[in-house]
């Protein structure tokens, strides 16, 4: 092990909390920021802007120096390190995800969320295939597109509503319905993707039998898992902190790993271990513990996976997935009209609901990364890199506005205004109270 690694690793860490606080300060999502920084360091060689500076001096020590500071900030020695911080992030992320996640809060939510997700879905996927037909992309690296641009960020969406304050508003119950309806999804679509990509398999009956062998297994967890909890309870049962969460990460670890084994996203073994320990009598206590663990690794996730990306070779994603996210806002205010009629809210909720909606994040970066495992074309990593920039930008933006937006496009509503009464009215009430 190289004697700078640990020196890599503070800096990298230092230049994420660096960009955290200026995203708070200047009211954005933290995460484009992450991705960003990691984008602009992560390459051997540095930023044009600095080249062409370097080039007009003929100070060779200067130049040396400069060199040898640019060393760090490559991160040449530690980089495989980051990349597995990265992929204990995504664990954490999911986990946590599953803690919070209610399958029977979904069902109970109504007919009215299910059916609004449902076309959530079905219009966010549509648009993907549109997309991918449009690039001319093969089918595998076409099924990781529409997944990547059906997947709203939860991490984005749940920040965003508890800075505007509209957490107790009623369109929030909605949007956090469709959101788990989404997730859901995914979880079923990154499934497939697995046993589309990971496995190597070409043909269908292959590819069939990996994706029932995916869905079979995260079935009978949930079903075998959930009588397990009460046997899991008691042995948590007045642990110390420091056995208390040894057990937890120990589980958390073994039951994505081996989800790994049967060509199951490790993620979705994380999400299906955080639905299980959802039923614990001690859910508060864990989410305590795991929250920091989910905030630190969380980071490094998306600073990892800016890290990975060549900034120069975006250039010829980002027409598509400006188009690309374009198409998204639109077609999720759509979705977000349906989900507020059938869920009797008032027209000018539908913008809160779909324009909330549109963030990507965590999701399309998981599905990009598996596309990478498997070989697929670099576009689609290019093409992520671009269309979640845009939308984890955006969408919180547009969101804050949404009411303005709606105002300037259909006008103020007005309010009924109550009958006045006369004179006459008044003493009619009177002679008839008396």
């Amino acid at each position: 092990m190289s004697h700078i690694v640990i020196l890599e690793i503070g800096i990298a860490v230092l230049l994420v909390a660096s960009v955290g606080l200026l995203a708070n300060r200047l009211r954005f999502s933290v995460i484009p920021f992450f991705i960003i920084i990691g984008m602009l360091l992560g390459n051997e060689q540095y930023p044009a802007f600095i080249s062409n500076l370097l080039g007009q001096t003929d100070n060779s020590t200067l130049r040396e120096t400069f060199n040898s500071i640019w060393h760090f900030f490559t991160f040449t020695e530690s980089k495989p390190f980051i990349e597995f911080m990265g992929r204990l992030g995504v664990l954490f992320l999911l986990f946590y995800l599953g803690l919070e996640f209610s399958v029977g809060r979904l069902i109970k939510s109504g007919k009215s969320i299910i059916t609004g997700g449902t076309l959530y879905v079905v219009i966010n996927f549509v648009s993907g295939l549109l997309i991918g037909w449009l690039m001319d992309l093969p089918f595998k690296e076409l099924m990781v597109l529409c997944g990547l641009m059906t997947s709203s960020s939860t991490v984005i969406v749940a920040k965003v509503l508890t800075d505007l304050k509209r957490t107790a508003n009623p369109e929030t119950e909605v949007i956090m319905g469709m959101i788990m309806f989404d997730d859901l999804f995914i979880a079923m679509h990154i499934s497939f993707l697995s046993g589309l990509i990971l496995t190597g398999s070409t043909s269908f009956s292959a590819v069939l039998g990996t994706s029932l062998l995916a869905l079979g297994f995260i079935l009978t967890f949930l079903l075998l898992g959930r009588k397990l909890v009460p046997f899991i309870d008691k042995i948590l049962q007045e642990k110390s902190s420091e056995l208390f969460i040894l057990i937890i990460f120990s589980l958390l670890f073994v039951i994505a790993g081996f989800s790994e084994t049967i060509h199951v996203a490790e993620a979705i073994g994380a999400l299906m271990a955080g639905l299980v320990f959802a039923d614990s009598r001690y859910i508060k206590k864990i989410e305590a513990l795991v929250l920091p663990f989910k905030d630190f690794f969380g980071a490094m996730f998306f600073f990892s996976f800016g890290l990975s990306i060549d900034i120069y070779s975006l250039g010829g994603a980002i027409g598509w997935a400006t188009l690309a996210a374009v198409i998204t806002v639109l077609g999720n205010v759509a979705s977000g009209y349906f989900a507020a009629h059938f869920s009797n809210l008032k027209p000018r909720t539908s913008f809160d609901i779909g324009l909330t909606l549109s963030a990507r994040g965590e999701f399309s970066i998981i599905m990009a990364n598996i596309g990478k495992a498997g070989g697929l074309l670099p576009v689609v990593q290019s093409f992520v890199v671009v269309y979640v920039l845009i939308l984890s930008i955006i969408s919180p933006l547009l969101t804050k506005e949404s009411r303005n937006i709606w105002n300037r496009l259909f006008g103020k509503e007005k309010l009924a205004s109550k009958p006045k009464k006369t004179l006459e009215d008044l003493e009619a009430e009177m002679s008839a109270n008396d």
